[in-house]
């Protein structure tokens, strides 16, 4: 089975993968903005609403397969953003006869994901938790299989930490843009050797096994 070459599924990938295309216009023309004083200098989580911050095809054929190669049916993502990355994981949910937990702040983009999950055909193989994800996972006590992390790169490490007791031996864990300086404090505990895991960086990305 695979659901990641569904034409239900491709079509809305290929639409947002051709809107992310354009994220660094939009970031090129919001930086011109505020440098002339057209836009604040603001910061957070309203300036992310318009950018798409996705994986790109290969990435996200990647994550379908390592989810696929470890049989992970259980799977939680933390940053969803518009839905690329969900899509990806969630093809493999459905596939592996597992689902997937994703979490995701910004409430419009909480509204375009759960459409794109819709017209997707993969509504029912996803659970969408509005909010931050340091409350909405806090109290769900089920195993973790797979975990990404791509969201605030700050949070990766204390997310990893809420979640750690989910993580059985073997669980896959996963953060995108760990040459982000937020996210250094991450990669050294992971890396550390006591930390519990085996970790290999594929460019920007980590790649980790709970031991």
């Amino acid at each position: 089975m695979n659901t990641l070459d569904d034409p239900q599924l491709q079509t809305v990938l290929q639409r947002l993968h051709a809107a992310a295309a354009d994220d660094a216009a939009r970031w090129a023309a919001r930086r011109e903005q505020q440098a002339t004083g057209q836009l604040p200098q603001d910061e957070g989580l309203v300036r992310m609403g318009e950018f798409y911050l996705a994986v790109s095809p290969d990435e996200g054929r990647l994550l379908y397969l390592l989810a696929r190669a470890t049989r992970a049916r259980r799977m939680v993502e933390f940053g969803a953003s518009y839905g690329v990355s969900t899509l990806y994981l969630g093809a493999a949910a459905r596939d592996n006869g597992g689902h997937l937990v994703t979490t995701e702040a910004h409430p419009d983009k909480c509204r375009a994901l759960r459409a794109n999950l819709a017209q997707a055909g993969l509504a029912d193989c996803v659970t969408l938790l509005e909010g931050d994800a340091l409350q909405t996972l806090a109290d769900r006590t089920e195993p973790v299989d797979l975990l990404l992390l791509d969201g605030w790169k700050s949070l990766y490490l204390p997310l990893l930490r809420l979640l750690r007791p989910r993580l059985g031996e073997g669980a896959l864990v996963l953060a995108d843009n760990v040459d982000h300086a937020a996210a250094q404090d991450y990669v050294a505990a992971v890396r550390a050797p006591d930390s519990g895991f085996l970790t290999h960086l594929m460019g920007d990305l980590s790649v980790s096994v709970c031991l």
